[in-house]
């Protein structure tokens, strides 16, 4: 459950770093919304993918911070970066 979680993540991620890195600026600098219209589709895909692993994950596998904790991290730019060092570490884990 670790990797699709950590793999979702990084896909999470980077979806918001190239919503706001790339198809923003093409579309108010170049004129071309097409850009943002299929980023942000994609990036609201895979971020409900990661709420929604999250979710399921809690109770299996992590305790609750670990849900509070990714919520608050997929909100925030590179958030899910920094949430799977903590997941790999072992904090979250059900003891």
């Amino acid at each position: 459950m670790k990797q699709i979680l950590s793999l979702v993540g990084y896909l999470e991620g980077f979806s918001f770093l190239i919503l706001m890195g790339f198809a923003m600026p093409m579309k108010y600098i170049a004129g071309d919304p097409s850009w943002v219209s299929l980023m942000g589709a994609l990036h609201g895909f895979l971020f409900l993918a990661y709420i929604g692993l999250l979710v399921f994950g809690v109770r299996r596998h992590w305790n609750m911070t670990a849900l509070i904790h990714g919520c608050i991290a997929s909100v925030v730019p590179t958030g899910p970066f920094l949430f799977e060092g903590m997941l790999i570490s072992g904090e979250y884990d059900l003891e």
